[in-house]
């Protein structure tokens, strides 16, 4: 007989679409119940490598013997309720396990994020440093390949670094659970943004159920869905939306790491069409950039008819940033000969003080968009025979069930439909609070209603956001939207989201003044020259500002852990002189 190590290794199957288990849509009191109910069925996780190759199914069966050994060892470790323990958030069955784990024990996770490109090591361990020292953790438990920088992070708060290959090979007595209540605390989500002064935002396993229950009625689950996802698990859209959404929901659901897709993004694709395949559809989330990226790595419609099939796409999900409707029609220009269909985005809008989701387009009804004049954006009044300029702004869907919205003007006075004003919401899936940051917590939570910080209007029951207030430039009285300066720079050949950052700066003689920051990819002294001007003209032309323009190094400007544009941490480097832009010929 052939010995059994010379075998071929048995094809792994992935964990099942339908299930006989009737599907509850997020009814539990708890997280832990939520697993506790999923691991009955045959539904689970699945974990594909670079190239979308199954590498690890994970039924949620599995995911709950593990995460009670982890509770065990937490507790053998001497971890208390509402201790935090920290978690490097990679897409991985160990995080997974780590993070219900904990949930089990009464400890509070804290999901941290991966190294990303920009930075380098010292700017990582900053990054940790800052978040932990607002969370506190107990322990920071992280993969073996950050040996050499998550200690270093843990000593700045006195916190045990341990990884979780060694913490998993440790004993796992069975001892008494903790007993949650639904109001308690679940775990700390920090922003995106989250540098100098993070915000951990508290989310109890009452409003996180709650969310998890809007998701499922508002995109219309139905038995043959699949979750696709390479969103990271330290932003709330990966993490609440298509980790733990998909679990209180008992949804299977296709993972790629987000470093992967950033390497071969057209996988992502791949696995969408594997499931149109197997006869499953898709819902799959993505911020604008990540459909911009696929549609710029077609090389022909050939490629696009013999290796896509996206018919089975039936919720495109948009969100995390402003949402592109030229975009997103490229991306429909390149694959609706694989079969994608335009109705199947779902626009949606959301922040993690709100747990996750305020609004989604129902199914179906696709991108809506409305020209709004420039004069309206602003809040100043044009002279009537000035040509108007528009700006295109996304219908971002309907308030979420059990959520509502309200537009207010400055004065806290709420708005009539089709007048801007700041977005405020309020229902059961409200943050509890900024950990240990009542004022912070004070100032956007207010009477049950929770200021988001982003500007927008309400039409006919739909939100339409326009950017956040915060990201607003103020010359001389009047409102300009950074994305007006960086959409006109794209209009430049060779420029593309993502390599533009605008924001305001005060000049040497004391005036504001609009600046942008320009990826440049030439070393070409003159041609730089050039190209500055040609920026400064084209933002002229389009906006009526004149700005600074500075050129810096491609791949230079900040993201947060969601992939979008940090224009905050942008202006920061700058005028700190840790971002340095190329100096130009005189």
């Amino acid at each position: 007989m052939q010995d059994i190590l010379d075998r071929p290794a048995p094809a792994l199957s992935a964990t099942a679409t339908r299930d006989d288990l009737p599907r509850r849509f997020s009814d539990f009191a708890t997280l832990g119940e939520a697993l506790d109910y999923a691991a009955r069925g045959n539904r689970g996780l699945n974990f594909h490598d670079p190239r979308g190759t199954l590498a690890r199914p994970y039924p949620y069966s599995e995911l709950r013997t593990d995460a009670l050994a982890m509770a065990y060892r937490l507790i053998a470790h001497g971890v208390k309720p509402e201790d935090r323990i920290a978690l490097i958030a990679e897409t991985s069955p160990e995080f997974a396990a780590l993070f219900f784990g904990t949930i089990y024990a009464g400890a509070w996770p804290v999901p941290l994020p991966l190294p990303t490109s920009f930075g380098g090591r010292d700017s990582y361990v900053d990054q940790l440093a800052v978040q932990m020292q607002s969370a506190q953790p107990k322990m920071l438990i992280y993969p073996a390949s950050l040996e050499a920088m998550a200690p270093d992070a843990a000593k700045t708060v006195g916190a045990e670094a341990i990884s979780w290959e060694d913490f998993g090979s440790r004993a796992a007595p069975e001892a008494p659970l903790h007993t949650a209540s639904t109001d308690d605390i679940a775990y700390l989500q920090y922003s995106s943004g989250s540098t100098r002064f993070p915000h951990g935002v508290a989310v109890t396993h009452n409003a996180l159920l709650n969310n998890l229950a809007a998701h499922s009625h508002g995109m219309e689950v139905v038995e043959s869905d699949r979750c696709v996802s390479w969103l990271p698990w330290y932003h709330d859209m990966g993490l609440v939306g298509c980790f733990l959404s998909v679990v209180a929901n008992q949804v299977s659901a296709d993972y790629m790491k987000t470093e992967d897709f950033a390497r071969r993004p057209l996988a992502w694709l791949d696995l969408v069409t594997r499931n149109t395949r197997a006869g499953s559809t898709s819902i799959s989330y993505s911020p604008t950039f990540g459909y911009d990226i696929c549609a710029r790595r077609i090389s022909s419609q050939t490629q696009v008819t013999e290796r896509f099939d996206l018919t089975g796409w039936r919720l495109a999900g948009n969100g995390a940033d402003m949402i592109r409707p030229d975009v997103m029609q490229s991306f429909v220009d390149a694959f609706h000969q694989a079969g994608f269909s335009a109705k199947a985005f779902a626009p949606s809008y959301g922040l993690a003080e709100a747990t996750l989701a305020v609004t989604i387009m129902p199914p179906g009804e696709g991108i809506r968009v409305e020209l709004v004049e420039e004069s309206e954006l602003s809040g100043e009044v044009w002279p009537g025979d000035r040509p108007q300029r528009y700006r295109a702004i996304v219908n971002c869907g309907k308030p979420c069930r059990d959520m509502s919205l309200e537009i207010r003007g400055e004065d806290g006075a709420q708005l009539p439909d089709r007048q801007i004003g700041q977005v405020w919401t309020a229902g059961p899936s409200l943050m509890h609070s900024y950990y240990r940051d009542p004022e912070s917590t004070a100032a956007c939570l207010q009477n049950g209603w929770l200021n988001t910080g982003d500007m927008g209007y309400l039409s006919d029951g739909y939100l339409y956001v326009v950017g956040r207030a915060k990201d607003m430039i103020i010359i001389n009285g009047k409102n300009h939207w950074p994305q007006d300066i960086e959409w006109a720079v794209e209009q430049l050949p060779g420029f593309k989201q993502g390599d533009i950052a605008a924001f305001s700066i005060t000049t040497p003689g004391g005036e504001e003044s609009p600046a942008v920051l320009v990826h440049c990819r030439t070393i070409d002294e003159v041609e730089r020259t050039k190209l500055r001007d040609a920026i400064r003209d084209k933002v002229r032309a389009i906006t009526g500002m004149t700005c600074v323009v500075e050129l810096v190094p491609p791949r230079s400007l900040p993201r947060t852990s969601s992939g979008k544009l940090s224009r905050a941490k942008a202006r920061s480097l700058y005028l700190s002189g840790e971002l340095q832009p190329y100096s130009l010929a005189a």
